[in-house]
């Protein structure tokens, strides 16, 4: 888990079939003082997320994948909760 800053959203005419219909941020990691760190990543976003929120993240693929539905997709990041 990670807690990272919605930066964005990410708009795709072409992207993998397990991705269709789902919701796509670019989100910036924070460290521990809260300041950026490293590059900003793609994430899932089902809890309705927006532009500077704070986010937990995630990496669990198997737990994606299940929500999804979908064994192979490629998505890796997830939003599993907004900090308020």
């Amino acid at each position: 888990m990670q807690i990272a800053r919605v930066i964005g959203r990410a708009i795709s005419t072409v992207k993998h079939e397990s991705l269709e219909g789902q919701k796509l941020l670019i989100a910036e990691m924070l460290g521990n003082d809260m300041q950026p760190v490293g590059e900003p990543v793609l994430i899932l976003d089902h809890l309705g997320a927006g532009k500077n929120d704070k986010v937990i993240i995630s990496s669990d693929g198997l737990g994606l994948r299940e929500k999804l539905h979908y064994g192979n997709s490629p998505a890796r990041w997830w939003t599993i909760g907004i900090i308020d």
